[in-house]
């Protein structure tokens, strides 16, 4: 009796790698003012020489108003408009959006997707930027590396029209 061989090709599949997370928590406060106006907000990474990484928010007054609201007052936030801000053409698919009320408001993304893409590995800095009409204007910066080895929480403080700003990294 013969015995036939038969081979079946194998087929090695790579496991797709662990996407990293990154999750931000813009806190801002509720100001006890006269008159109060939600800021416009930008959160940007940038990399060791202050080039942009990553636009990941920009709120903003979305509606043209007869008082001058909407991307006329987007150069207030100078630092981001200086960076990057200039270069955009307002709105942006899955970054910008209407200016957020007083409170923790809650950012999530992942390595690989838009708006974070594919970040190098390396150092960077999380920029938060707040400007707000009849008020002022703050910048808090959280040093961190990408990508994270193990779980870190970092965290920095505004004195004004921020609060606590929170970085959340997850290899």
């Amino acid at each position: 009796m013969r015995r036939l061989l038969y081979t079946m090709p194998v087929l090695l599949l790579a496991a797709p790698a662990a996407a990293a997370d990154l999750d931000v928590t813009v806190q801002i406060p509720q100001l006890d003012v006269a008159e109060y106006h939600r800021p416009y907000t930008a959160v940007w990474i940038e990399r060791e020489d202050h080039s942009v990484a990553a636009q990941l928010a920009v709120w903003y007054a979305q509606k043209e108003s007869k008082e001058g609201a909407g991307t006329k007052w987007l150069p207030e936030l100078r630092q981001w408009w200086r960076r990057a801000g200039r270069e955009l053409q307002m709105p942006v698919d899955g970054v910008s959006g209407a200016t957020r009320p007083a409170g923790a408001q809650q950012l999530k993304f992942k390595q690989g997707k838009a708006p974070l893409g594919e970040l190098a590995p390396g150092k960077y800095e999380l920029v938060v930027e707040a400007a707000r009409e009849v008020g002022g204007r703050e910048v808090v910066r959280v040093p961190f590396t990408w990508p994270a080895a193990a779980p870190q929480h970092l965290d920095a403080r505004g004195s004004a029209e921020l609060g606590a700003v929170k970085l959340d990294l997850a290899p």
